[in-house]
């Protein structure tokens, strides 16, 4: 018997904010390569994570969910999608189980016909979440969508069905050596994951204007002289004063909480302890405004 050939290519789920996509993508990698939370655009980038399987190997490019833009940044993010579903072999357009189909479901679905080159999957997320009727209900509204290769629904948070997922999607890819090493599980460099860490800790726990208006940047990293500590010195962009006073909590009691959440991260990645030192900042209105977002990486 003849070895099945290696495949390798570039796979992006696409779906509503909050259905899940950061998640499954770090439960195929099997470590944290993209930031959750419930907040919408979370994911402001293409972050790359990297399955190794025997027949394959899987690059997860995580996008940001494709909404209808109300900023300047809004648009840059769409723009980001588009770009990247432009390239990548397979779109997995993710609905949750628990949630019925919505129009901004629809909408999605739509616009995958304007990226005919890809081959469509649809990924029916957080089963774990749903009785089995509203699984079975939500697998049928989906099929009537349109013509998928495949339909899978999975979980996750309990690792239902991610190895059939991981192994259809493969299926779907063209024939192809590995397009990175082995040890490779993201393309992200470290600064990139570490103030998307801070970012995460952040968004804990705030009200909902505040996540879109909230961008993290690195400053410095300088290892101590005996090699054991890191010192990490990072800023919290916001676009107002009183965004700045919740950042900082009571006496600095908020942000105390978000150095220690963000820490308790970026120490594994790093292999040290860390001393983190953040600074919040007021840049007016800085989602509508060209200039402000090229400095802060849109």
């Amino acid at each position: 018997m003849t070895e099945p050939e290696h495949r390798a290519g570039f796979v992006s789920f696409v779906g509503r904010p909050n259905v899940g996509k950061s998640t499954l993508t770090n439960a195929l990698v099997g470590e944290k390569v993209a930031i959750t939370s419930s907040k919408p655009q979370t994911t402001r980038r293409a972050i790359r994570g990297i399955v190794h399987q025997k027949a394959g190997q899987l690059v997860l490019v995580d996008t940001p969910g494709i909404h209808r833009p109300r900023t300047l940044l809004g648009e840059r993010l769409n723009e980001v999608v588009t770009a990247t579903l432009g390239d990548v072999d397979v779109i997995g357009f993710c609905v949750p189980a628990n949630e019925k189909l919505g129009p901004g479901d629809r909408f999605i679905n739509e616009q995958l016909d304007q990226f005919p080159r890809a081959k469509k999957v649809a990924i029916v997320t957080k089963i774990d979440a749903a009785s089995r009727p509203a699984v079975a209900e939500q697998l049928l509204a989906v099929s009537q969508l349109r013509e998928w290769e495949t339909i899978i629904p999975v979980s996750a948070a309990s690792a239902i069905q991610l190895d059939v997922l991981t192994s259809e999607l493969i299926k779907l890819l063209p024939v192809s050596p590995k397009l990175y090493p082995d040890e490779a599980v993201t393309e992200e460099g470290l600064e990139d994951r570490i103030s998307e860490f801070i970012r995460e800790a952040a968004l804990e726990g705030v009200q909902d204007e505040l996540p879109h208006s909230l961008a993290v940047t690195v400053d410095d990293m300088i290892e101590r002289d005996d090699k054991e500590l890191v010192e990490i010195y990072a800023n919290l962009f916001v676009e107002r004063d009183s965004q700045r006073g919740i950042i900082i909590g009571k006496g600095g009691s908020r942000l105390r909480e978000v150095g220690a959440a963000a820490r308790e991260q970026i120490e594994p990645l790093v292999g040290k302890k860390v001393f983190l030192s953040l600074r919040v900042k007021v840049a007016k209105d800085w989602q509508r405004d060209p200039k402000q977002l090229g400095r802060l990486g849109f």
